[in-house]
């Protein structure tokens, strides 16, 4: 293993975007950026301050007239321009994004560059589409129409498992929309989102347009939400942490977008496709080493599957060949760092005391591997739905199979978390898997699948999963201002209407 991405050169000049160019920190604290394969650093910074995320703040209050005040088709042809140079520059983000996340170059090549750029190409289009309702008479005496209107500056805060795809959620429709925008990624994961911003650049978007400040979130992220030129927060991470973002929004009375925890159910029912649901099990538990917030955590099958399924998960579990994350052949690589996987192992080890772990359930030991922050394929059963492995987000390699007997119990036990962000059902009956897809309260519930996304379909939570929507037209609801225009038609100069104020009917 070793430094696919030269990081200390790259980011030389600093690790924060402002008003168009690299600058360090004034936060006077320096981090390091730790390949978690292998626990070498990559690149030590100053990180941001308040200091920092005020310049950031100004110098997008600054450019949003301008860019704001650019037409429709102007943005779109940069976003356009945006969307080239991101797949001209795909293999140098994708060495970047698993060199910093540890995740298997196979799934950055092959999911977050290609998510990523075909974002930017949607929003390009996206951005000439920003329409309100058509003209029309409604009171008979007046003409009113509806405009989209950008609303200011965004703070957007983004967590560290997708810092890529993450950066162009936040970013993608809040230019596209006419705003300018301070993002705040992961100070663990730095790298993509300074070149994400950077290629924002060189295809034309203007300085200011686009800011990064690279800081810790008590520091640089609080500033950046309570910020008065601030109008409107994007928080992707812990429902913990959205809750405080909420109270430092409202003091403001910013508008807030956020995007929390998940604890997505697998719900099988007996009439499905047992090979078809024990891939997909497998696959969407163990996604991006488990740090997805929409992956598979809690497979509830019906009773008739269950054994075959619990024994074929684990076959296949054992299966996923852990490695260095830049070698082909490599599945899974490790979790984002070594305090994160110590949380993950905690939470399985404490429910041995009243689960079993069927594969899996520790560290490997292989040659390669102790270095890093590694965690074996886990499976666990036989656990309560009101225990701690159940009902708390793990964000780790860890599936949890629970059996259920009746439709009614299958949903009912979905349902039984505080989130409600994704979710799937599997079955050959098109009635079963209606009703579950209307009666699962999830803001996604695949069908027969699960963890497909598109740029054309919004991606947002119910219940503690927040509320607002990343991608799709839908985030428009997020990054604009709704404002009903009204003009009168009679040309007459005392209305009607003026009696209930004063004198009498004409």
């Amino acid at each position: 293993m070793g430094n696919r991405f030269p990081a200390q050169d790259r980011f030389a000049d600093g690790a924060q975007f402002i008003d168009g160019r690299l600058r360090p920190g004034t936060s006077g604290r320096i981090h390091a950026v730790v390949d978690p394969a292998t626990g070498d650093e990559l690149l030590t910074y100053e990180l941001a301050g308040a200091a920092d995320v005020d310049a950031a703040v100004a110098a997008a209050l600054a450019a949003f007239p301008g860019w704001a005040g650019a037409t429709p088709g102007e943005r779109s042809d940069a976003l356009h321009r945006f969307a080239a140079v991101l797949a001209e520059r795909a293999a140098e983000f994708a060495a970047a994004e698993s060199l910093q996340c540890g995740k298997p170059i196979k799934l950055s090549t092959e999911f977050d560059v290609p998510g990523t750029v075909d974002n930017a190409a949607f929003f390009a289009g996206a951005a000439r589409h920003l329409e309100g309702a058509s003209a029309g008479e409604y009171s008979g005496d007046h003409t009113s129409y509806v405009r989209r209107e950008p609303i200011g500056v965004v703070g957007s805060i983004a967590p560290w498992n997708y810092p890529l795809q993450m950066a162009a959620w936040k970013i993608l429709p809040a230019v596209a929309a006419g705003n300018t925008i301070v993002l705040k990624p992961s100070e663990l994961t730095p790298f993509t989102s300074l070149m994400f911003a950077q290629a924002a650049q060189e295809a034309g978007i203007p300085d200011g347009v686009i800011n990064i400040v690279n800081g810790a979130g008590a520091d640089a992220g609080e500033r950046l939400v309570g910020h008065p030129d601030v109008v409107m927060t994007s928080f992707t991470g812990s429902t913990a942490v959205g809750k405080r973002v909420a109270e430092i929004a409202t003091a403001t009375v910013k508008r807030l977008h956020l995007e929390l925890g998940g604890k997505a159910p697998f719900l099988v029912f007996d009439d499905a496709d047992l090979e078809a649901a024990v891939q997909g099990a497998v696959a969407g538990a163990l996604i991006n080493t488990g740090q997805d917030c929409t992956a598979a955590t809690r497979a509830y099958v019906q009773r008739p599957l269950y054994d075959a399924f619990v024994s074929s998960v684990a076959a296949l579990m054992e299966t996923v060949r852990l490695g260095d994350p830049f070698a082909p052949s490599t599945d899974m690589g490790p979790l984002i760092s070594y305090a994160h996987r110590d949380r993950v192992a905690g939470i399985v080890d404490r429910a041995r005391s009243y689960a079993r772990v069927v594969t899996g359930g520790a560290a490997p030991d292989g040659a390669g591997l102790a270095e890093g922050a590694y965690y074996r394929p886990t499976l666990v059963v036989d656990a309560a739905q009101d225990s701690e492995i159940v009902q708390s987000e793990i964000f780790g390699p860890v599936l949890v199979v629970l059996p259920f007997d009746s439709d009614n119990e299958g949903i009912r036990l979905a349902n039984d978390t505080p989130y409600g962000l994704a979710a799937s059902v599997w079955s050959r009956d098109v009635y079963r898997t209606g009703r579950a897809t209307r009666d699962i309260k999830a803001g996604c519930v695949w069908v027969n699948d699960h963890i497909p996304i598109i740029s054309e379909m919004p991606h947002g939570g119910y219940k503690a999963s927040g509320y607002g929507k990343d991608m799709s037209a839908y985030s428009f609801e997020e990054y604009t201002q709704v404002k009903h225009v009204m003009y009168d038609n009679t040309a007459v100069a005392r209305k009607d209407w003026h009696r209930t104020i004063f004198g009498d009917r004409l």
